[in-house]
């Protein structure tokens, strides 16, 4: 099963994570095959590395604990907080190296689902659209509810938060979606 795995850095860690960076790869060599989408957040401007994602196949919730907890940066405490849900891939497509993409995030609480939510879930024809190159729905750990979603965009924050609303919405019942927006770069040694 997928995971989504978000780990903010802590406050200017840059030169740490710099020391620990090939720790970092180094582990996450040995999951290259599960790994679907994997990258750092960074400021606005994209300087700075602000935390990490990666949406990795899975056995089960303990397995992505471990994952999560095992990691470098992690065991440094260079991360503050770690975001661990599973997931299900709406669209995966490979993300262009050095181009513009934003991490567009939502989350809700279970109950806020719609009805029908152990129904099929889709992107209401916004899968056609290029500038997606990656979405899943967040749910809780038995699949039958959605929490939230999150989705790589090829656009600045902007655009791209506008892109992902009118799905999130739906996939939330109607009600309206807080959407995060921050940058983000196509990550992995290649």
């Amino acid at each position: 099963m997928p995971f989504y795995v978000y780990a903010q850095d802590q406050p200017d860690v840059a030169d740490q994570l710099m020391e620990w960076c090939e720790e970092h790869w180094s582990y996450m060599d040995r999951f290259d095959d599960r790994l679907i989408l994997r990258g750092p957040t960074v400021s606005d401007d994209g300087e700075e590395h602000t935390g990490s994602v990666h949406v990795v196949a899975l056995a089960d919730r303990a397995a992505a604990e471990r994952f999560a907890r095992e990691e470098p940066f992690w065991k440094a405490g260079l991360y503050r907080d770690l975001t661990i849900v599973a997931a299900d891939v709406l669209l995966s497509r490979e993300p262009e190296a050095d181009v513009p993409y934003t991490l567009v995030t939502a989350q809700w609480p279970l109950s806020a689902g719609a009805p029908g939510d152990v129904g099929p879930r889709g992107l209401s024809g916004a899968e056609a659209d290029s500038r997606l190159v990656f979405v899943a729905v967040l749910v809780d750990d038995g699949g039958t509810g959605t929490t939230g979603v999150v989705a790589a965009v090829r656009a600045l924050p902007d655009e791209a938060r506008d892109l992902v609303r009118p799905f999130a919405e739906g996939l939330a019942g109607g009600l309206p979606a807080a959407l995060t927006a921050q940058r983000w770069e196509r990550g992995g040694r290649n």
